[in-house]
């Protein structure tokens, strides 16, 4: 093992080594159980003689910091001197039943298609694909990617007008630094929506103007000549649920051809729709006017960090500077597997499979909530990974969501959501796409136990 501890040169190496090993086992920078190196390597390491390191770890084991066996490893021993363990009434309860927002089932990840793809990519690539390239990214993938969206989500681009990111957090980073540049002073986000879109927006420099989100989704009014563009929903609002209604699309579209603002339009999990067929992308009614942004982290994982941006034509530039300073690229083997998922048809065949499980988790959630809770609403139930469930009025949110907590049952409340200074509601984000298929059951019991209980 590697071991980094500051000796000092000079006289009393014994004590300053006893020394150093000693606090770093106090400040837990080795951990109790953990092993040691031998004398010998640890002598060489510091130009010490063996028999100086074996007196050492002599006296630090005399001490109860050290534990030492013939024949076997010295170890970190367990002791007082380690930080005291937190107490019962601290300590956060094990999450039983994970109904958290934003994952899809990662147990679900397709290991052996997405090793056959890496493999295949390895394989195939030149080596010159393997150094410093284009910020905008692999044009294998950006090649495959546009046909891919132009097929499955209706979107209109080309591969000059793709940017590969690390995920839509950096789409959207990359995006409003762009708007920045231009010029941009203001943009508006969607009231209620994700703290992290206000978080970077705001990072960018950029003022908030919120959007006011109903049944028929994000409201137009509230988009004005001097907002540089908003941020949108459209397929599943989040994390209400609606779908933006085909004569908002068609005004938000109109107001910012008139203004020359841009749509950024977060498609997050598009391809998650149960009950007809998906909605088609925003972008496909004004290529000119709306930069897509899309993802991987639904539909595969988010730990891949990918994503993707379709930009218009007078604003890739921009964008793909923006990126070349962020990072000057992404993870080219991830992009290159991920192009070999897609030709293979290997993602699409994931996607379906997928599609059918979280709409059977979607129809077990609606039956559970009516069995122990009738008394709440459902709502954003078409598409996909969570829905919103409205509490009844006499219940408190907060509440809720702490009494799910101490149960172990993680959930999302709408408070952090909302931004703006119009009426709030009151409700609980439960994603099922997170607990792993076989913990599926047993978490929408535990649920359903805890809203039972909760609201009367």
């Amino acid at each position: 093992m590697d071991l980094h501890l500051d000796l000092p040169p000079g006289r009393g190496r014994r004590v300053a080594l006893e020394t150093a090993l000693r606090q770093a086992i106090r400040e837990g920078r080795l951990a109790a159980g953990e092993s040691l190196p031998s004398s010998r390597s640890l002598a060489a390491e510091f130009g010490l003689a063996r028999g100086t390191v074996v007196e050492v770890y002599a006296q630090l084991a005399a001490e109860g910091y050290l534990r030492a066996r013939p024949g076997a490893a010295t170890t970190v021993a367990q002791g007082p001197h380690l930080p005291a363990p937190v107490s019962p009434e601290r300590r956060p309860s094990r999450i039983i039943a994970d109904f958290r927002l934003g994952r899809p089932d990662l147990s679900m990840f397709p290991r052996a298609e997405w090793l056959r793809a890496l493999r295949r990519a390895l394989h195939v690539t030149p080596h010159a694909e393997l150094g410093p390239g284009d910020p905008r990214g692999s044009l294998r993938l950006r090649t495959v990617l546009a046909n891919y969206l132009g097929r499955v989500r209706g979107v209109l681009t080309t591969p000059e007008q793709l940017v590969i990111c690390a995920g839509f957090t950096q789409g959207l980073r990359l995006t409003c630094d762009a708007l920045a540049a231009h010029g941009a002073l203001a943009v508006a986000l969607e009231d209620p929506c994700l703290p992290d879109h206000r978080a970077v927006t705001v990072a960018s420099g950029l003022d908030i103007v919120p959007l006011r989100v109903d049944d028929g989704g994000a409201r137009p009014e509230g988009l004005t000549g001097a907002v540089a563009g908003a941020v949108l929903t459209p397929a599943h609002q989040a994390p209400l649920g609606a779908t933006l209604e085909a004569q908002r699309r068609t005004e938000f579209t109109r107001i910012a051809a008139a203004s020359g603002g841009y749509l950024v339009e977060d498609d997050y999990d598009g391809e998650f729709r149960y009950d007809r067929h998906p909605v088609g992308a925003l972008q496909g009614l004004a290529p000119e006017c709306v930069i897509y942004a899309g993802s991987a982290s639904k539909s595969l994982a988010p730990g891949l960090r990918l994503g993707w941006l379709a930009v218009p034509t007078d604003l890739v530039d921009a964008v793909v500077e923006a990126k070349r300073r962020a990072d000057r690229g992404t993870d080219v083997l991830a992009q290159l597997a991920f192009a070999e998922l897609i030709e293979s048809g290997g993602l699409d065949r994931h996607v379906r499979r997928m599609r059918r499980r979280y709409r059977d988790r979607r129809d077990a959630l609606v039956e559970t909530l009516d069995r122990h809770a009738p008394s709440v609403s459902v709502h954003g139930i078409a598409a996909g990974l969570h829905a919103v469930v409205s509490l009844p009025d006499d219940a408190v949110e907060s509440e809720v969501v702490s009494r799910a907590l101490r149960q172990g049952i993680a959930l999302t409340g709408l408070a952090p959501f909302w931004h703006g200074a119009g009426p709030r509601t009151a409700g609980i984000v439960v994603g099922y796409g997170t607990p792993f298929e076989h913990e599926y059951t047993a978490a929408l019991e535990h649920l359903g136990r805890l809203l039972k209980v909760a609201l009367g």
